[in-house]
């Protein structure tokens, strides 16, 4: 079993639940972001963080209190230490998830990442952003039939190694939309919320 620290609900710090991935003590020997065929996972780690079995033990955290099935993934301090006053205030109101359409939309980010020079540039100055703007326009419209759309693309992530649902025959709209669809609208509301709010 592997713990780290992250920051949860109200900015209060806890350990995280994972099964174990890399080798023992090479976690420490490198940068927090895993890139491509990072050499500190192990075999075995690979399959687990494929599938996202390594993230199973954190139904420990859900039970404890720290985290919910669903909701903004929990960052490490040195991440959140990037995010503006407001993202703070807002997206650390809720207890962090196991899964939400961030997890969903950089599914493979560690495939991302090894085709970058810098990959903690990018990470800070392209995917961070929008994962921040998901997390939150979740945080906003956040319901149980939200949660329940978030859930069934997570399943078809994960069986079909992306974050687009196959067509399911008598499926309703709302839980039949992609993950691009929702984060492309999650985008478009975040625009709009941008050009109509007031500048000082």
């Amino acid at each position: 079993m592997f713990r780290q620290e992250r920051v949860g609900r109200f900015g209060v710090p806890f350990r995280i639940h994972k099964f174990r991935t890399m080798y023992w003590n090479r976690p420490k020997q490198g940068p927090s972001l895993t890139v491509g065929d990072d050499v500190r996972i192990t075999r075995c780690g690979r399959f687990l963080r494929r599938a996202k079995l390594d993230e199973l033990p954190q139904l420990l955290d859900v039970f404890l209190g720290d985290m919910s099935i669903v909701g903004p993934r929990p960052e490490v301090p040195g991440y959140v230490a990037h995010w503006s006053e407001q993202d703070r205030r807002v997206i650390l109101s809720v207890r962090p998830g196991i899964t939400d359409l961030a997890s969903i939309r950089f599914r493979n980010e560690s495939e991302i990442l090894k085709h970058s020079s810098d990959p903690e540039h990018t990470y800070l100055h392209e995917i961070l952003p929008v994962k921040l703007c998901l997390y939150r326009d979740y945080v906003e419209r956040r319901s149980m039939v939200l949660d329940l759309q978030v859930l069934m693309q997570t399943v078809f992530a994960v069986l079909f190694d992306k974050g687009v649902a196959p067509p399911r025959e008598g499926l309703p709209d709302s839980l039949a939309r992609t993950a691009p669809q929702m984060t492309a609208d999650a985008d478009d509301r975040n625009a709009t919320r941008t050009k109509t709010t007031p500048q000082p």
